[in-house]
């Protein structure tokens, strides 16, 4: 590593309620010289960062992309070779379906010191503010997590959906609203049960978390009647019905 360089930080922001920021990862906010963010940490945690760092906003939002992968690696790379303290401030954790392995790499590549900063994942805190656990031992003892939006660029699907439709346990789906009656669809397809519950989660652990509970079968035209919007994790499997008795004893919401 050269010490010329400055060190980079891969830090997750947690699901959005800044109170779920770890220590370390607010101490960061405050010490990084730049902070290269996206938009899904939101804006009460990106209000934290002092008016003095400079701000680089790599936010990927739908349709527009402030800036392509490739150019947030550049541009990570660039302020540490300055020599600067850079944190890349990522929603949820950096390594599940945040592509920090990605940047990771890169870094590695030019040999840029860096050090991932583990956050909570939307996919636990999501359902769990919405009185939803992903695991029960009394229905799901097993949870998978799978992306609803895989790279467009790949020419085949790496979801085994029949495998995904006997599977005896709670799916976490993320960036999944785009293609949720397809997912849907494709689960059906493979002997999925109809009824299964399925919830959404809008925008969860923040003031304005919005749940939508229906099955299956009608979860895609639930969510096109009420206009659910990402972010949003989808929760597939019996834990859903916990919302019913635990979805009110949250102190939030």
């Amino acid at each position: 590593m050269s010490e010329k360089y400055g060190k980079v930080y891969l830090a997750g922001s947690g699901p959005g309620d800044p109170d779920l920021l770890t220590v370390k990862a607010r101490r960061l906010i405050d010490e990084a010289d730049v902070v290269i963010y996206d938009q899904l940490p939101g804006e009460a945690i990106l209000s934290l960062i002092p008016e003095k760092t400079e701000k680089i906003d790599a936010g990927k939002y739908s349709g527009n992309h402030t800036l392509t992968q490739d150019k947030i690696n550049e541009a990570i790379i660039e302020k540490a070779k300055e020599g600067k303290t850079v944190l890349r401030l990522k929603g949820g954790d950096p390594y599940v379906f945040g592509r920090g392995g990605e940047e990771a790499e890169e870094l590695v590549k030019v040999g840029i010191e860096f050090e991932v900063v583990p956050g909570i994942t939307s996919a636990v805190a999501a359902p769990a503010y919405a009185g939803i656990p992903v695991t029960h031992r009394n229905s799901n003892s097993m949870v998978t997590f799978i992306t609803g939006h895989e790279d467009p660029t790949k020419e085949e699907t790496g979801l085994d959906w029949e495998l995904l439709a006997k599977f005896d346990g709670t799916l976490v789906i993320f960036m999944g609203v785009k293609m949720l009656e397809r997912n849907c669809g494709e689960l059906l397809k493979y002997g999925m049960d109809p009824k299964t519950p399925v919830a959404l989660v809008e925008k969860g652990t923040r003031p304005d978390q919005r749940v939508t509970i229906g099955k299956l079968e009608n979860i895609a035209a639930l969510a096109e009647e009420r206009n659910v919007k990402a972010p949003a994790i989808t929760i597939i499997g019996n834990v859903v019905n916990l919302h019913d008795i635990l979805g009110e004893q949250h102190s939030n919401y």
